[in-house]
């Protein structure tokens, strides 16, 4: 095979594990009830692939032939190991054809594994390293950067969650109407990160942006959001992150720039923004701003994060943002969520509201806790850029650039680094 050719099937078995992975590792899962089990053969299906598309070719329709095999490879897994009836009997219903049992209020599989590897058996982190791993498809490394552990420590969590799963025989199935509510604040926070990672992927061979992490993140946020009661806490905080995605995507067209950096927001053309993205986005949030003004609920983390961005996104040029209105939308924020991320973006709004100088000042309160986040260093860089401190801008770009794991925004730090070198004593940033 050429170089060509093998570059073309490698990029097939890529795109189809990015497409595919959720999909078949949670129909595998409901059939069989074994997360390890669904995970592992969907594991084999594409190392088989790797081993017969180069020679064989690229199938017709990826997907289902590694679904195909996925499910023959459960089948002599679970004959070689039938040592109880009901094992074969798991296996045996793989091959068959008839009409399967209701299996909970919505019939989509990837939206029920959601609600099963957030169970309440499993601690809040438990569950969100197992669905960024079952339903996201990340790898045990890129979840543990995320969580700033070791690697062998992830994958040791995410063993035990597993085992728990089993252990307590948690059924794959969604839960009762009434049980909704109760785990719809942990799968809003792994789908709100798993869009994170297509934001601004960390995996540096799968490029900056991941839209189909994000595009599935959307997909099963409308899903969650249809499921809950119209008038419920959880359907507004539903509807909050459906619109702060949405928002959020809408940029994307934007964001990275020809030759592979981040272009920041206040630079990125708005005409390539997705109108249709951003007007249904903003019709979301002023659906929470108008029940909010009639007295039926107080907005919660998502709505006021959507609120945020829909003020840049109803703004035709970065120089008209209206940032009191931003620092006011952080401001009770910070009442709901009181974390250091949120006081750190909020000084952003208020460099721009206020001065650099007030900015700087409370970024630097954030040092013991947020030291070993790039996005601390990066907007201290900026800021000191901005009061004349270039000396410790460009220190604290350096540390940025070290912690920063996408690929978009290294390539960014190092131009606002090297530009920052050049510039003549007394140029205005």
């Amino acid at each position: 095979m050429v170089r060509s050719e093998a570059a073309d099937v490698a990029a097939a078995i890529a795109s189809t594990h990015r497409r595919e992975w959720t999909r078949v590792v949670a129909g595998l899962a409901r059939r069989l009830g074994d997360l390890d089990i669904a995970e592992e053969t969907a594991a084999e299906a594409f190392a088989v692939a790797v081993e017969r598309w180069p020679v064989d070719g690229v199938p017709p329709n990826p997907g289902a032939w590694i679904t195909t095999t996925a499910y023959r490879k459960a089948i002599d897994r679970l004959r070689r190991e039938a040592r109880r009836d009901d094992l074969h009997r798991e296996a045996l219903m793989l091959a068959d054809d008839s009409e399967t049992e209701d299996v909970g209020a919505i019939e989509d599989d990837r939206l029920r594994l959601v609600y099963v590897c957030c169970h309440p058996v499993l601690p809040m982190e438990a569950r969100v390293a197992l669905t960024l791993r079952i339903v996201g498809g990340l790898t045990v490394a890129e979840i543990a950067r995320a969580f700033l552990v070791r690697e062998t420590t992830m994958g040791q969590r995410l063993s035990r969650a597993k085992a728990r799963i089993r252990a307590t025989r948690v059924p794959f199935a969604m839960p009762e109407p009434d049980d909704v509510a109760e785990r719809t604040d942990s799968v809003l926070t792994v789908l709100y990160l798993i869009f994170n990672e297509g934001y601004l992927a960390t995996d540096p061979d799968s490029g900056p942006l991941r839209p189909d992490l994000t595009g599935e993140a959307i997909r099963l946020t409308r899903l969650v959001r249809d499921l809950l009661p119209p008038d419920s806490d959880e359907r507004a905080e539903a509807t909050g992150l459906l619109a702060l995605m949405l928002l959020t995507e809408a940029r994307s067209a934007a964001r990275v720039s020809a030759d592979g950096a981040l272009v920041r927001l206040d630079e990125q053309d708005r005409g390539a923004w997705d109108r249709a993205l951003i007007d249904e986005g903003l019709a979301l949030v002023r659906e929470r701003v108008e029940a909010e003004t009639r007295g039926s609920g107080r907005m919660h983390r998502y709505q006021l994060l959507s609120a945020i961005n829909a003020v840049h996104a109803s703004t035709a040029h970065a120089r008209d943002t209206d940032w009191a209105r931003i620092v006011t939308l952080y401001d009770a924020l910070e009442r709901v969520d009181p974390t250091p991320v949120v006081t750190l973006n909020k000084a952003i709004a208020v460099s721009e509201y206020d001065s650099p100088e007030v900015a700087l000042a409370m970024v630097d309160r954030l040092g013991g806790a947020l030291d070993g986040h790039h996005g601390f260093h990066t907007t201290r860089a900026e800021l000191l850029v901005r009061i004349g401190r270039s000396d410790d801008a460009l220190v604290a770009y350096d540390r940025a650039i070290d912690l920063a794991a996408n690929s978009a925004e290294v390539a960014h730090l190092i131009r606002r680094r090297s530009d920052l070198r050049h510039r003549t004593p007394g140029e205005t940033p």
